[in-house]
């Protein structure tokens, strides 16, 4: 197990490190102003590292809001977007995804990934906390670790409130205009039963309920506020799937639709006759570890990205973006189970309780099998039953790193990031194509890809209606309908591309991978009950390692790479828990963290032996 130690004031002075300058192609949020870090000068800074693809980063923007808050004239939170896919280096892509995701802090464009490098940054998200004097003092990758930065924030406060070098008072931070439109980065669309369409309006936390026609609307379900009420006058936080259950289904549990609330963390259900919202499933907590089956409403779920009703699974089954798994809910006996997925970020077939996925984002019912887009791995899969279970099968796409737009054989045709899917009358299948700007078809007959439209504004969900493929262009804020009927599929040959993220040079042979964790200021490991740090880590392709795969409680482990492999992907999952360091207090306040890294690797002779991953602290 790898500790940083406490470093103590002396170390600090003699060993500190000055954090680099903040180097981009612009600043977001500023009023157009080009800010350095000396204008930061006397305020505590939080640099979040993040890329708006990243489900993970999504989460961190939203866990700093009420740190933000709360030290509002002390600290200043600074996004620096480091672009995992070739659409989210595209200036207007970013300015749309601050927009969409609410960010109210400066943001620093880093479309080269400079400042990422300069930080040696190994992961989505990571946090970097700098003092008033410009020092680098805490590090963080991964989600969760809102408490460890409150007390690390409330140290560097008192210290620098006592030497007279915290300036407090307002940051840079500048709002943009507020554009108004019918729509707002909406993200999923379905048919009703009455021909109507229902959207799930995301960006103003509502559903909007549309004429076939797509632009009248009917009404709108919510306030349009950010919440989570129940009734006539529901609140959602960034809805985005919906799934319309069977009749005799809906009429025996009293809803119609089941829509995933997704910032909430929740189902909700929707009965159409009169608008009333109700939570089915989640408790409002992000899953973070432990159980994630059992009575719906008293188990957490995590960033429910879309739903689908399919017939062979029993019930409603869930993309879990959150956590790269798919889970089950059955409305008749109100239970949610893990579905699919093992928790590992990646893209691996099989059996479904041993499968990767990779923030699956849609659902579509095939009849027999069920489509997914899996939008981190660029890839077109599917669910089908296999025996007494269900097994996960891949159409397009080979793993996290690689994107593109290039058609034919299914083998070797790219996507970028897709987000929805639909079947289509003949049974082959619609993609958008989220960050390609299109819509594609996959032929299971033949196993080709081809192109169906392009220049389509981040195309998001779709819906058959009437024969007709009804599109959510999400950036345009509109539904489209961008395949005009008898239109023939086209082929693009496009180049494939690869994620900017250097990769990580390592040594043949033997490596000690390390991950880095201090627990936060005035708490202690939790061992009471046994081991309080647990390490899991496989590769891609699978035979890279030849030792030191699988699960143990050690955070650092000796590592063997195979012969005769230059690159490959090491998928490591590491957590830590910890509790308030105060033995006379009979129920300490106990929190996990919990970090995934999918880390691209070379391996050379000359490399270093010694992987460190930060998860929390410095790297002594």
């Amino acid at each position: 197990m790898l500790l940083t130690p406490v470093v103590t004031e002396q170390q600090k002075r003699r060993g500190r490190v000055r954090a680099a300058e903040l180097v981009g192609r612009q600043w977001l949020n500023t009023g157009g102003k080009e800010l350095q870090l000396q204008d930061f000068r006397g305020k505590v800074v939080v640099l979040d590292f993040w890329t708006f693809c990243c489900i993970n980063c999504l989460h961190v923007i939203d866990e700093l809001r009420p740190l933000e808050a709360e030290f509002a004239d002390e600290v200043v939170t600074v996004g620096v977007h480091s672009p995992k896919f070739e659409h989210e280096a595209d200036p207007d892509a970013l300015i749309a995804a601050v927009e969409r995701y609410a960010v109210h802090h400066p943001v620093l464009d880093d479309p080269e990934l400079t400042t990422w490098q300069n930080y040696a940054v190994k992961a989505w998200p990571t946090l970097v906390v700098i003092d008033p004097e410009g020092y680098v003092v805490h590090v963080a990758a991964g989600e969760g670790h809102v408490e460890a930065l409150r007390s690390v924030i409330t140290e560097v406060v008192a210290e620098h409130e006592a030497k007279g070098t915290l300036h407090r008072g307002d940051g840079p931070y500048v709002p943009p205009p507020a554009p108004e439109t019918t729509l707002r980065f909406p993200g999923k669309v379905i048919a009703l039963n009455s021909g109507n369409l229902l959207v799930s309006d995301s960006a103003n936390h509502s559903l909007v309920e549309f004429e076939p026609d797509g632009e009248t609307v009917v009404r709108r379900i919510g306030t349009g506020e950010r919440g989570r009420a129940d009734g006539v006058r529901p609140t959602f936080a960034e809805p985005a799937g919906l799934a319309a259950l069977p009749e005799d289904v809906a009429a025996a549990v009293g809803y119609d639709v089941v829509v995933a609330d997704t910032v909430n963390h929740l189902l909700r259900g929707l009965r159409l006759s009169d608008g009333t919202v109700t939570t089915l499933a989640g408790t409002g907590e992000q899953w973070r570890d432990g159980s994630d089956s059992g009575p719906a409403l008293e188990t957490p779920l995590t960033s429910p990205w879309d739903v689908a009703w399919w017939e062979p699974a029993g019930g409603v089954v869930i993309a879990m973006a959150g956590n790269h798994t798919l889970g089950l809910f059955d409305p008749s006996t109100g239970e949610v189970r893990r579905f699919a997925g093992t928790t590992v970020e990646g893209l691996r077939d099989g059996a479904a309780d041993q499968a990767f996925f990779a923030q699956t984002s849609g659902l579509a019912d095939g009849g027999d099998r069920l489509w997914m887009a899996d939008s981190e791995t660029s890839a077109l899969r599917w669910v089908e039953a296999d025996g007494d279970g269900f097994a996960i099968r891949t159409a397009v796409g080979t793993g996290l790193f690689d994107f593109g737009h290039a058609d034919g054989p299914a083998g070797e045709a790219l996507l970028q990031h897709p987000l929805g899917v639909a079947v289509l009358p003949d049974g082959s299948v619609a993609v958008c194509d989220t960050y390609n700007g299109a819509i594609r078809r996959y032929e299971p007959a033949t196993d080709e890809v081809s192109t169906l439209a392009t220049e389509v504004s981040e195309p998001s969900g779709a819906a058959v209606v009437d024969g007709e493929l009804v599109v959510v262009a999400s950036a345009a804020h509109r539904l489209e309908r961008p395949v005009p009927p008898g239109l023939a599929a086209k082929l693009i040959s496009g180049a494939s591309q690869q994620v900017k993220r250097p990769a990580t040079e390592i040594a043949s042979g033997e490596v000690e991978l390390a991950v880095v964790f201090t627990p936060p200021p005035g708490t202690k490991l939790d061992e009471r009950y046994g081991p309080s740090t647990r390490l899991e880590i496989t590769s891609t392709p699978e035979d890279l390692l030849v030792e030191g795969a699988g699960v143990g409680t050690d955070l650092t482990r000796r590592l063997v790479l195979a012969d005769g492999i230059e690159q490959g992907v090491l998928h490591v999952v590491a957590q830590a828990a910890s509790c308030d360091d105060d033995d006379e207090v009979e129920h300490p306040a106990c929190r996990l963290t919990r970090q995934d890294w999918g880390v691209p690797i070379t391996i050379s002779a000359g490399g270093p032996d010694r992987l460190p991953l930060v998860m929390g602290g410095l790297d002594a």
